[in-house]
Formats: C-alpha cells, structure tokens, sequence
C-alpha cells in the first residue's frame, strides 16, 4: 500500500498570532505530517451584515465581525508561512470558503487543494477548484451519496486529480457517529482513494480508519485543547498528533500484503516445532 498522506489541520486554531502558527507548523513537521492546512475567508462574503453584527464576546471585542476578523491571518502572514513551510520542508494548503479566497491561495501555488465539507454542495466552487487541476481533498461531513457522486462527475469531467475524506462534522464527534464503513463504501461506489478527517477525541478511530482503507488522515490541531476557540476540543495536541502518526506507519508496516504465506522468521520456526510434514 502506498503511504497515508498525513495532514495536520491547523485550520483557525492559531488565534490570529504566528507564534503559534509557527508552532503549529513546527509541530506538525516533528510529528511527521506530510502537510499543515489552514483556513481562509472573505468574512464580508462568507458571512451577512447581520450575522457580523451580532454581540460576540471574544479575545478580539464585542461582535461577531472582530471575533471573525481576529482569526484572519493576512497577505503578509501566508508570504511568511509559504516561505517557512519550503524552508523546513512540509507541505501546506488551506480550505478556502469562498471563490476569492481561493484566488488569493491559489497565487501561492500549493501542490494541493481542499473542499471543506461546507463548501461541498457549490457547484460553481467546486468547479473552480477542479478547473485549477490540482490534487484535492474532498470532505464530505454533512453530504450524502447524490450530493457526493455530483462533486465526483465535476472533478472526473475537468480530469483534476482528487480524493474524498469521509468526515462527520460535529466537534467533538461522538464515536457512534464515526460509521467508518463510509470508507469501502466509498471507495466502491465512485472508484477512488478515499481518506478520513476526523473531529473526534483521541487518536484510536483515525488509527481504524487506516486499518479499514483510509489514503489519508486530517486532525485539527492545537497547543493546548483549552484554548480559545470552537475547534480546539476537537483537536489533538502535538503530543497527541506525535503518537497518531507513530501508530499509523506500525499500521502501515502491520498491514503488509495481500495473500497468505509463511513468513522467513517463520520458516526456521517451523523447523523446530513441527515434526511431522505429510500435507
């Protein structure tokens, strides 16, 4: 099998500071992720007048507009995390939730795209993105079969690279609600790799869900599961992000090939304990 792509989300969990968005980076590279993912919005598009209006209290004021606000990271922000993610060689790319924070990622030309489960069902969104070609990431928390199979014909009919993420976007998941036969469905219904972003405490059902055929694996992460922020019990700590991706390559390792056949440890081992060899 071929190697699991690892993502670590850093997603908004920075806060809107870059000590911890380098920290976060740093961490996800120590802990052996293939990439760190981030998060962009246009908040005057992706959210109304009133909605940004509404009382909020928040680190960064008293409205919905300067909570939203303060989690934006700017221009100048993604130039250092462009250039710090070649320099210490990991990977990064972020979701974007609306058509012009796509273009301004797309400038940065990242090797991967990503289709956060909210953006799923845009049609006009999802054509974009596959139009740029790029290998993409798919989450579909929240889709069904229909809604799944129409993103698959769009990705299919502009030829662009693409993996679905089986994802239920709760935060914190239950464990009832993982339904990790997603995955082989998936797989088998729309003929492709198929991955899994998860939302749940822990690191036990990303790890099933690479037993059970998942390309790839995406968890949000963060300094510290306290902090402020929605995402963040959701999360796993480096430490936590350290130990999934450890386990994940002794899976890899475990699950070795199809077939069965006695192994060369086990040959000498048959020698001493069987006696007889008449079959």
């Amino acid at each position: 099998m071929k190697e699991v792509f690892i993502i670590a989300e850093a997603g908004i969990n920075h806060n809107g500071d870059m000590d911890i968005v380098k920290s976060l980076i740093d961490g996800a590279k120590e802990a052996g992720c293939n990439a760190v993912k981030f998060q962009k919005r246009t908040i005057d598009v992706v959210y109304t007048k009133e909605e940004l209006d509404k009382p909020r209290e928040s680190p960064y004021g008293t409205t919905n507009r300067e909570q939203k606000m303060g989690l934006e990271l700017t221009k100048d922000d993604y130039d250092w995390i462009d250039g710090y993610c070649k320099h210490i060689g990991i990977e990064w790319f972020a979701s974007a939730w609306d058509m012009g924070s796509q273009d301004f990622i797309a400038q940065y030309e990242c090797k991967y795209n990503k289709i956060a489960a909210a953006m799923l069902t845009d049609r006009d969104f999802v054509t974009k993105v596959a139009k740029e070609g790029k290998y993409t990431f798919v989450s579909t928390g929240m889709s069904d079969h229909n809604q799944i199979g129409e993103v698959v014909i769009i990705f299919k009919e502009n030829n662009c690279p693409f993996e679905l993420m089986h994802c239920n976007s709760t935060y914190p998941m239950p464990k009832e609600d993982a339904n990790l036969q997603s995955i082989p469905y998936m797989k088998h219904w729309f003929g492709c790799d198929v991955g899994y972003s998860g939302h749940e405490a822990g690191i036990i059902i990303s790890c099933a869900a690479v037993a059970i055929g998942a390309t790839s694996i995406e968890r949000h992460i963060t300094l510290d599961r306290s902090m402020y922020g929605s995402d963040q019990s959701a999360s796993l700590e480096i430490n936590g992000l350290r130990k999934m991706v450890q386990y994940i390559r002794d899976i890899e390792i475990a699950l070795g090939k199809w077939g069965k056949f006695v192994t060369d440890s086990e040959k000498a081992i048959a020698k001493k304990l069987r006696k007889v060899n008449t079959i």
